[in-house]
């Protein structure tokens, strides 16, 4: 099977091809990926995979295309993307034809997907990576009206990519719920690729959470509103006083850092870092009490299951794809969206019983074995690809 991938993220491959998701296809498939990454020039990207790593480079079975996209790019840059994803995608398949193509994201990414499937004839997979029916509208209190134009532009490519595409990659079963005339459409249901076998064994039960270095909350993304920062500060600040050596973290990149600022205000219990590379970011989610992700839009985090693979408890809120790994009670809690109240209840509950808390950093830790490897990923999109070439339903 050989098929091309369109990314719609800046973030750029793992350098270790043994944790480089397609070289782990290359077993099964070829192809090529279309790739955006943050960096400015072509030097930085032979600087990071070598010499003659630009304009493509080789991973397995699979050759990476580049497409320099630095950060805060403009509605001109983000064109000129889409043009590359096209142009790039019919010199290859006159080249080398690929029989499927995959889409990370329904909105432009998955329009030039639909293009290219009409003008090479290929089979298209889509994949929903959000909770549709809250794109930008979580993005800020009070959205406005590019807020709600980007939300109609969201739902005129949903319609229109997954209503063109014969499968669906789905995070988790009700992403598409909401939308009575594409939730039948074929779906595979599986979650996003995790560098499991990377993340650090936790350490035995009940020493971690006894350690005063790890009497930490950890709220990993961005941006802050939609991720619910302003509520995982009002419950922290509000249990702060019953637990005086608890800390509360943010890590990632905040370029409306002002707002965050605003409302941390100078409370010195809490740190806000600086997004950092994949394994130094394991390393903090290791290292926390519990991990926190009160999140307003979500399809189903990689973090999440980042921390279950280190043994860490999981808070999440009942929104998007969370409910859907995050068992409540076992391997961690749930709470009503938008509720800060009863994140508070959830985190005393944790921070009171470092017992119940290993408990469910264990049961993490075990479904994240079972169920998230590399391996699991692998048979899941393979199966997923051969599905759509077969049109099963």
């Amino acid at each position: 099977m050989r098929i091309l991938y369109i990314a719609g993220t800046r973030v750029p491959p793992d350098t270790n091809p043994q944790r480089d998701r397609f070289f782990l296809l290359s077993g099964d498939m070829e192809g090529d990926v279309l790739q955006p990454v943050w960096w400015t020039d072509s030097a930085a990207v032979e600087r990071t995979f070598g010499k003659g790593a630009y304009p493509a480079y080789t991973s397995g079975g699979f050759r990476y295309h580049w497409f320099l996209a630095p950060k805060g790019s403009s509605a001109f840059e983000r064109l000129r993307q889409a043009v590359f994803y096209v142009r790039c995608g019919l010199r290859i398949h006159r080249r080398n034809p690929f029989d499927c193509i995959v889409v990370y994201s329904h909105q432009t990414t998955g329009l030039c997907g639909v293009l290219l499937k009409l003008l090479t004839g290929a089979r298209l997979v889509i994949e929903i990576v959000t909770s549709p029916e809250n794109v930008y509208l979580a993005e800020t209190p009070t959205p406005g009206l590019r807020e709600r134009l980007m939300f109609l532009y969201s739902e005129l490519c949903l319609h229109i990519s997954v209503g063109m595409a014969d499968r669906v990659h789905l995070l988790a079963p009700n992403q598409l719920s909401s939308y009575r005339l594409l939730r039948r459409r074929p779906k595979s249901v599986f979650h996003d690729f995790v560098n499991v076998s990377a993340v650090p064994e936790p350490e035995p039960a009940g020493v971690a959470q006894e350690k005063p270095e790890h009497r930490y909350i950890l709220l990993v993304g961005a941006p802050w509103y939609l991720k619910g920062a302003d509520l995982l500060v009002k419950a922290f600040q509000n249990l702060k006083v019953d637990y005086s050596g608890v800390r509360l973290k943010f890590l990632g990149h905040h370029p409306d850092r002002a707002g965050l600022d605003a409302l941390i205000a100078g409370d010195p219990g809490i740190d806000i870092l600086k997004a950092v590379p994949n394994p130094e970011a394991l390393k903090l989610i290791a290292g926390a009490y519990a991990l926190v992700l009160p999140s307003r839009c979500e399809g189903l985090p990689r973090v999440l299951i980042e921390a279950m693979a280190a043994g860490v408890p999981v808070v999440g809120s009942d929104i998007g794809g969370i409910p859907h790994i995050v068992h409540d009670g076992e391997n961690g809690f749930l709470f009503p969206c938008g509720d800060a109240k009863a994140l508070e209840a959830k985190l005393r509950l944790l921070l009171s019983n470092p017992e119940l808390a290993n408990g469910m950093g264990r049961k993490g830790r075990a479904m994240a074995e079972r169920e998230f490897t590399e391996e699991r990923w692998v048979e899941h999109f393979t199966a997923m690809v051969k599905d759509a070439l077969r049109g099963n339903p």
